[in-house]
């Protein structure tokens, strides 16, 4: 009975996965006015299902990271209920955060279900492994995230200037009412007169172009390739570092195996993401900073080369956390961060983690007593 049960809450947590993370990486397409929603939800879904499929030989390491085994006692990691309970706590963090438009960590909530589970099932917890394998990663990763950032972001801004691509400048022009707005015309109608205004646009309404050639094709085309190549691969990166989390849970309770399992981890995630992601894709693109082109492409560049290393090394950073590491340090060198969503998002992230404990907590008592 418990098995079924486990299935369907792995199945649950990718989509919450999907819903929650899913467009992080092509927020910067949207911010930046490059795409609509339409073609970058295509544009994440089609590039993380193709991250999914090659986890399954490239992010072993993962797999049993996120077992469970070393981290709790090993009897514990066999039980169907354990691997149901930790997928259940993760599920339900990740999806109250969805609700609110919070872009918060899937690995974090399953390293707090898989600490709250094994303490409910009365198991020790290994603390060294859990600093060096699991927090120090997690904590390290969005502040390296962050410098890259901002190093590196002025590095390509003067790459940019050195050869010859410079933004244009952006005015926009309104047909604003007069002041005083009343006139009265020959036939004694009252008519609104009407003058050309000028002020300077905003990125909601004017978008930075530049100008320029590079190896004879024209910046912007160049860039906006560029760019949609940059969230292609933090899409991609996120499927990796993401689907082994989570199957490893299933592969482990129920003692399954093979292709399937991760197939069909990843297309629960692309359904979470094309039925639920709007509302947090919303806060990635709009509300953390604004962002013109060649800032969003510095961001996803930076964000996905380190999560595509650190999923390679086994490392369990957050594919939330790098991207939004990222988006900061963006906002704080163009002077734009919008400061109050950005504390919002680290109350979140600093209450995922006991969430998860709890839930995990919580749903092992439950399906031991079901059981």
């Amino acid at each position: 009975m418990i098995v079924p049960i486990l299935v369907c809450v792995v199945l649950l947590l990718s989509f919450a996965n999907g819903a929650n993370d899913n467009l992080k990486g092509v927020a910067t397409l949207l911010g930046s006015g490059t795409t609509n929603y339409k073609r970058a939800l295509w544009w994440a879904t089609i590039c993380t299902l193709l991250g999914s499929l090659t986890a399954v030989g490239m992010a072993t390491a993962l797999l049993k990271s996120f077992s469970g085994k070393g981290l709790v006692a090993d009897s514990l990691v066999q039980l169907p209920e354990f691997a149901a309970s930790v997928a259940s706590g993760a599920a339900l963090t990740v999806l109250l955060a969805t609700r609110f438009g919070l872009p918060v960590s899937t690995t974090h909530g399953l390293l707090g279900a898989l600490v709250g589970a094994g303490l409910a099932a009365g198991s020790s917890i290994h603390s060294e492994k859990l600093l060096t394998a699991f927090v120090l990663p997690l904590l390290l990763s969005p502040l390296l995230a962050l410098a890259c950032t901002m190093v590196g972001y002025p590095i390509l801004s003067r790459l940019r200037a050195f050869l010859g691509v410079v933004p244009d400048s952006c005015v926009c022009l309104d047909s604003v009412a007069m002041q005083p707005a009343l006139a009265y015309s020959h036939a004694g109608a009252i008519d609104t007169p009407y003058s050309l205004g000028i002020r300077i646009g905003k990125t909601s309404t004017c978008r930075t172009v530049y100008s320029g050639k590079l190896l004879g094709l024209e910046a912007q085309s160049v860039l906006d390739s560029l760019h949609f190549a940059s969230a292609g691969l933090v899409s991609f990166a996120r499927g990796l570092n993401d689907t082994p989390k989570i199957a490893a849970v299933m592969l482990v309770g129920s003692s399954m195996g093979g292709l399937f399992p991760m197939i069909l981890v990843g297309a629960c995630i692309a359904a979470g993401g094309i039925l639920r992601g709007k509302q947090v894709s919303e806060t990635m693109s709009q509300r953390i900073t604004e962002m013109n082109h060649g800032q969003g492409f510095t961001a996803n560049a930076l964000a996905g080369s380190i999560v595509i290393v650190a999923s390679w090394l086994g490392m369990p950073v957050s594919t939330t956390h790098v991207t939004c590491g990222s988006l900061f340090g963006i906002g704080i060198v163009s002077n734009r961060a919008h400061w109050r969503t950005i504390g919002g998002i680290g109350a979140a992230w600093l209450i995922t983690l006991p969430l998860g404990m709890l839930l995990g907590s919580v749903s092992f008592l439950s399906l031991t007593m079901l059981r």
